[in-house]
């Protein structure tokens, strides 16, 4: 059958009878019909389709079906919807969420990649009946595949990891976290074959080691996104050699990786001027000296996470608030050591009139009403946290409030509430 240039064929056009009396069915071109459900998500396409024979042809036309999330469904969703799916979208599907689906497992996902060959971007976090077969048919059939989200799916092995390796080269982000029976072999096979990686999350891949860190830095120059936190394994060592190879990084979460210590800062400093976010919290061996040097060569940075970071002092503040003029959020939660002088010197930095938007100061029990005054400058301030900052008093955060009406959370001085709004998962 003959196919025009939208994808659909002339004999669903002529399923458009007279005996449609639609007055819009009449009055606009299929074409233009088809072109205005494809703007629709799809819960309102399943209702268009009820309308009519007409409208259930349009809104179930393959070409309306390049993005599809069902999260909002994952509760409903079983493979063999995920089968039907692949069979009315075919080639036309781009971009696939099956998020938190615990009901689609391997024989689905083969049906999946056997009929939808074009995928760019798909989503499987949290259907964790996924095993290294599904990778083994994304290998095989999807070869398009540049975004690839398999987090918590803790079945997956190396021999998932080899299969995209051969079967997916212009793979750019890949999500593995939590799938803990990964090692450094797996991450060797993955990196010499999709050397173009941009984006690799790693979190809670608790066998990782230094070596693993090694072939990442010699084989993904186009590295911008690292993740490894709780990978406890790692060390100065594995991470000074990202910094060396990936020289275009500007996101590293170390988080909870407590062997590292300041020659991580400096390497980065020396070697990763783009870096905007860092966050290395529970990370107790840094100090002043490496966030020095990080703050003075990384001017571009926005968001760091420096909570127990336990040794830092006023110091670290006086020179981020000198050399890091777009800082936007900062965590300073449990770092003790932290006094109103240091907050007076951020509130008068570069990055205080308009940039900073978040700050944490939860259990810095030095902190007391005047560091809110030194604040009063921020005027970008949206959220600040100051739960067991034992010397705040009501009155400082109401003088406080009156500054940023609507804007900033409720704190109790001298007790724990719980927190306004979700915080980041560390």
């Amino acid at each position: 059958m003959r196919r025009d240039v939208n994808g659909v064929t002339k004999s669903r056009f002529e399923m458009f009878s007279n005996s449609d009396e639609a007055v819009i069915n009449k009055k606009l071109p299929k074409e233009l019909l088809l072109r205005i459900f494809s703007f629709l998500d799809v819960v309102t396409l399943c209702r268009c389709a009820q309308v009519s024979r007409a409208w259930n042809v349009l809104a179930l036309d393959g070409s309306n079906w390049q993005r599809i999330d069902l999260f909002d469904f994952q509760r409903d969703i079983e493979g063999r919807v995920v089968e039907n799916i692949s069979k009315r979208c075919g080639g036309f599907l781009r971009k696939l969420s099956l998020r938190g689906c615990l009901g689609v497992g391997d024989n689905a996902l083969r049906t999946f990649a056997q009929n939808c060959r074009n995928i760019e971007v798909l989503n499987l976090n949290g259907c964790t009946k996924t095993t290294d077969a599904t990778c083994t048919s994304l290998s095989k059939f999807c070869s398009k595949l540049r975004h690839l989200d398999l987090a918590s799916c803790t079945s997956i092995t190396n021999m998932s990891l080899k299969a995209l390796s051969e079967g997916c080269p212009l793979l750019e982000q890949l999500n593995i976290s939590w799938c803990d029976q990964v090692t450094k072999d797996g991450i060797q096979a993955l990196v010499r074959g999709c050397g173009g990686l941009k984006a690799l999350f790693l979190k809670g891949c608790t066998q990782l080691e230094d070596e693993a860190l090694k072939y990442i830095g010699a084989h993904c120059p186009e590295l911008v996104t690292l993740n490894l936190q709780t990978c406890l394994q790692i060390t100065d060592e594995g991470l000074i050699t990202i910094c060396r190879g990936c020289h275009k990084l500007q996101s590293l979460c170390a988080s909870g990786c407590s062997n590292i210590t300041d020659a991580i800062l400096n390497a980065l400093g020396q070697n990763c001027p783009r870096l905007r976010i860092l966050e290395v919290a529970r990370c107790s061996q840094l100090t002043d000296v490496g966030f020095t040097t990080l703050a003075r060569n990384c001017h571009e940075l926005e968001k760091m996470d420096l909570e127990e970071c336990v040794q830092i002092t006023d110091s670290t503040l006086i020179q981020l608030s000198i050399h890091c003029p777009r800082l936007q959020v900062l965590s300073l939660s449990h770092c003790e050591l932290i006094t109103d002088d240091g907050i007076r010197h951020l509130g008068n930095g570069a990055c205080a009139h308009d940039q900073l938007e978040v700050i944490e100061l939860d259990n810095c029990p030095l902190i007391t009403d005047a560091s809110l005054e030194h604040l009063k400058s921020c005027h970008s301030l949206e959220r600040i946290e100051l739960y067991d900052c034992q010397q705040i008093t009501r009155a400082g955060i109401k003088r406080l409030r009156e500054l940023f009406p609507g804007n900033l959370p409720q704190a109790v001085p001298g007790c724990s509430p719980q927190p306004c709004c979700d915080p980041q998962t560390r």
